[in-house]
């Protein structure tokens, strides 16, 4: 029973990133996002953690220090910003870079359904900033991903859906400048 929950809550989460993305013009993401949920690595998993109201890597990674399905998916899926990291040459630390717009605004759109699927009929428009504000993930991220992500959830929060998108879409996917000035020595800046 607990994997065909799982099942369902994975094609209405994707079903909603579609339906998002499309709206952002970004089809081939929509169609692709998150199909590796269905590889035995993560699904297994999923069915076994389902818990309904929230993620199972969650309820993995409580039980066991951490989340296989998660290291598994994280790596095969660029619109989560912990893909984007790679070794420093000069620090020879692993360090996050910034997120290529495309999938700064895949991942929007992943949070707000994530937050739709979770939250059902209680959903708000602020529910994925109040998500990224607790969630403590800002200090992961480079700085200039988590600005720009900070920047479109206030938006969402503030005016809605319909503005948010028609920013995202006008705005992020065309290239131009917002959240602060974009370094053009930054190897990620401007990157569709």
């Amino acid at each position: 029973m607990k994997a065909w929950q799982h099942f369902k809550t994975v094609n209405r989460h994707r079903f909603l990133v579609m339906k998002l993305c499309f709206r952002l013009g970004l089809y081939w993401q929509g169609l692709t996002h998150d199909l590796s949920k269905y590889s035995p690595t993560e699904f297994r998993i999923g069915a076994k953690y389902y818990a309904g109201t929230r993620s199972p890597n969650a309820v993995e990674r409580e039980e066991c220090g951490y989340s296989t399905a998660w290291m598994h998916h994280k790596g095969r899926n660029r619109h989560h910003y912990e893909y984007w990291s790679d070794l420093d040459p000069v620090t020879r630390q692993y360090l996050p870079v910034p997120m290529p717009r495309r999938y700064l605004a895949e991942m929007f759109c992943d949070r707000i359904a994530a937050c739709m699927v979770y939250h059902g009929r209680d959903y708000r428009d602020d529910d994925a900033l109040k998500y990224f504000l607790k969630a403590g993930e800002r200090p992961l991220m480079h700085p200039d991903t988590a600005r720009k992500l900070r920047y479109l959830l206030q938006l969402l929060a503030d005016e809605g859906e319909e503005t948010a998108f028609a920013f995202v879409r006008d705005t992020v996917l065309t290239g131009k400048s917002f959240a602060e000035e974009d370094n053009p020595c930054n190897p990620g800046a401007g990157m569709v």
